[in-house]
């Protein structure tokens, strides 16, 4: 088989106007522009898109505007672009259906759940077989195997053969906490060297089946908690051997993203506002986003409504936007209990001083640690007001190791 290079790249997320702001739109269109560029630089045989080039199933005239030139440009080059749907650029609902549909007919992109098979082949170089996003693992599990025998993947020897897939499959250190694994392994067909997936937007390179199992990441930051993963595509090359080597080549137009992220346990509402402006106003950086991430657990005299948010977002001056992130708890114990302590008779004050300090130390620690803090608290309460300060200080020294 002859040699041959291509690129790599997924959730793009075109039309994103992170924020309500029209520049982050404009963010995620210069992205696009900036692969675009490379790519025609590192003159490949062709794209791989791997679902969710936009963000929503019916984007802006600006956002299909701007697609619509850069794939031209990559056709004036002849530089193929496949591509398969993600979970927002197409609607779960036949008619309004996938932007990408209209795109592939116009000729600007080869969308492969359209095509015959569902492939696309390169002559004497390589195979390239695709499926849509099933959206959910019940749906996964009932449509892909339906899919595959209507469209049967048919992987041959002579070439280098790719998968492509926007879905994550279920495996360990893979799939990030907060996105369902649509897709057990046993789903996915053997018998192809790359699998070049999209919808995981942080990096992955690793082995599976027989070949390499790749998420290419976004190419701009579309949440908060990606702001340190880096941005870009793969440059795949493929020896005549049919081996795969991808190259990760990082973006440089994407917005700087800072995230402070920090525990404000026991602190009022006040103190909590004046300290994450601080931080805020210390982290001031021009054209970048700061989004402050406030957690721990109130005191239950105060509440998440009392922090003053607007002024948090006033303390930057030369950052685009500050996203302050209130995810504080306020206290579970509840009044009665706090009445109960001190309504209660002394020879039961103990007792009950325990159950409210196992409630508040549960909110922060587990419960062997809850208890062991509590009961360290309710030891210190005699030597305090007997002013023993050489037993506090051993009973402090015991709890901290």
């Amino acid at each position: 088989m002859k040699a041959f290079n291509f690129v790599h790249a997924s959730d793009l997320h075109l039309g994103y106007a992170q924020y309500g702001l029209e520049t982050r739109r404009q963010d995620f269109d210069n992205a696009f522009t900036e692969l675009v560029n490379k790519t025609i630089e590192l003159k490949p045989d062709f794209m791989i898109i791997a679902g969710d080039l936009f963000h929503h199933a019916r984007p802006s005239n600006t956002t299909l505007e701007n697609a619509i030139k850069n794939f031209k440009r990559l056709r004036d080059v002849e530089i193929p672009v496949l591509t398969v749907d993600g979970s927002h650029d197409s609607a779960p609902n036949m008619i309004t259906g996938t932007i990408l549909t209209p795109l592939d007919s116009a000729g600007l992109i080869n969308h492969l759940p359209r095509r015959e098979g569902a492939c696309w082949r390169k002559s004497g170089c390589c195979y390239v077989y695709g499926v849509p996003n099933f959206r959910t693992r019940r749906k996964t599990h009932e449509a892909l195997p339906e899919y595959t025998s209507q469209n049967p993947p048919t992987p041959e020897q002579s070439t280098a053969n790719i998968f492509v897939l926007h879905m994550a499959i279920d495996i360990p250190n893979v799939t990030p906490s907060y996105i369902e694994a649509e897709a057990s392994p046993e789903l996915i067909p053997e018998g192809f060297g790359y699998y070049a997936a999209g919808h995981i937007h942080e990096r992955y390179l690793g082995k599976f089946k027989s070949g390499l199992l790749a998420y290419s990441g976004c190419t701009e930051t579309a949440s908060y908690d990606e702001a340190k993963s880096r941005k870009g595509f793969y440059h795949v090359t493929v020896s005549e051997k049919g081996e795969f080597s991808p190259n990760f080549i990082e973006l440089e137009s994407p917005r700087k993203f800072i995230v402070l992220d920090e525990d404000f346990s026991g602190m009022n509402s006040a103190k909590i506002t004046e300290l994450a402006a601080k931080a805020v106003k210390n982290a001031d950086t021009e054209g970048a986003v700061i989004t402050s991430v406030i957690r721990g657990v109130l005191p239950s005299e105060s509440s998440r409504a009392e922090v003053d948010v607007a002024k948090i977002r006033n303390a930057a001056e030369k950052a685009l936007f500050v996203n302050p992130l209130v995810l504080l708890k306020e206290s579970t114990v509840s009044e009665e209990i706090v009445r109960s302590i001190f309504e209660s008779q002394i020879k039961d004050l103990k007792t009950k001083a325990y159950e409210y300090f196992i409630q508040i130390f549960s909110e922060r620690y587990s419960r062997e640690q809850s208890d062991q803090v509590a009961r360290s608290a309710l030891s210190l309460i005699e030597p305090l007001t007997r002013k023993q300060e050489a037993r506090v200080k051993q009973i402090i020294e015991e709890l901290q190791k």
